[in-house]
């Protein structure tokens, strides 16, 4: 069980965080716009994995992506915003598909996103991702890798992989179903994997897609009998409430300014995996997760120029 007041103590390893999946752009309306009636959008660094990673670089720890995009211009920008975050970009494959696109709306809430994917679901197990699995502390995904085929067999090979090494593995169960292919039941595939992994970090409305409507208690009980050790789900202005299976706590949203929530629980996983892999406790560790995703929410965009953790944890008396 991952208690609250733990330190979660790591094998020596040269790279503290690996996320896996999606690496694309996201094209955000200049205009807060629910209807996508604006007429202009602006390019985004985008992919919730590599979101992560490059906000953790710059908090402070290490990380790496696997993932793939197009050999396009849109391609090239992706590598060549990851290698100027001075991020190793050997396990990321350029692919003869175009490079994967979401089409985003400016927000307070919760954006409204359309998908164009071609290279993200096509990534596939290599050497190179092997071995940065054994080299790393924890894995990191989400729904949308496993969304197609052939990408989801790389994932289960990589959690299978990863457990065997004993790497902590989290995963974000942001199911939407338009990423799914028609008449596949991605919800009972979704929870198959959450037995296989460590840590879930669901919103409100993600519980709601995969178990229908519940008091929070007994959504959180549901994520915690298919065998995660310890769920933090989100509440939008509300903070959170989180669970190891015997202990429960509740925790206000630091936010105080909202210009854009694109991005928002990627900045949270990455103050969370920063305090982990710097031996702050599981309970610091999220109230550092918050924190983050609180200073995010003041910019435009998913990534945004975060200072060390350590300053982080000034700025918002921790």
């Amino acid at each position: 069980m991952l208690k609250f007041d733990d330190r979660i103590n790591f094998n020596e390893s040269k790279n503290d965080v690996l996320a896996v999946g999606e690496l694309l752009i996201d094209m955000i309306s200049s205009e807060y716009d629910d209807n996508f009636e604006c007429n202009s959008y602006n390019k985004f660094f985008g992919g919730s994995p590599a979101n992560i990673a490059m906000n953790v670089k710059r908090l402070g720890i290490n990380s790496l992506v696997a993932s793939a995009v197009g050999q396009d211009g849109l391609g090239g920008f992706l590598l060549n915003s990851i290698r100027n975050s001075g991020i190793d970009t050997s396990c990321i494959q350029q692919l003869e598909y175009s490079t994967s696109l979401v089409l985003v709306t400016k927000s307070k809430t919760t954006p409204t996103p359309i998908f164009y994917r071609e290279a993200d679901y096509h990534m596939s197990y290599t050497l190179e991702i092997e071995k940065a699995i054994k080299n790393s502390k924890i894995i990191h995904f989400s729904c949308w890798p496993i969304s197609k085929l052939p990408v989801r067999n790389t994932i289960e090979n990589i959690i299978r992989v990863a457990k065997k090494n004993n790497l902590l593995v989290c995963f974000d169960p942001n199911y939407h179903p338009k990423i799914w292919e028609k008449g596949e039941n991605g919800i009972e595939y979704i929870r198959s994997i959450i037995g296989k992994v460590d840590i879930v970090k669901p919103s409100e409305d993600d519980a709601e897609r995969l178990f229908g409507k519940d008091c929070y208690e007994n959504q959180i009980n549901k994520f915690i009998k298919l065998g995660a050790k310890l769920v933090i789900m989100t509440l939008g202005s509300e903070g959170a409430i989180i669970s190891n299976g015997k202990e429960v706590i509740k925790i206000d949203t630091m936010a105080k300014e909202i210009v854009d929530t694109t991005g928002a629980g990627d900045a949270f996983w990455s103050g969370f995996y920063t305090g982990i892999v710097k031996q702050y406790t599981i309970r610091q560790s999220i109230m550092l997760g918050f924190a983050v995703s609180a200073y995010k929410l003041k910019y435009v965009g998913a990534v945004v120029d975060l200072p060390k953790i350590e300053e982080i944890k000034k700025l918002y008396n921790l």
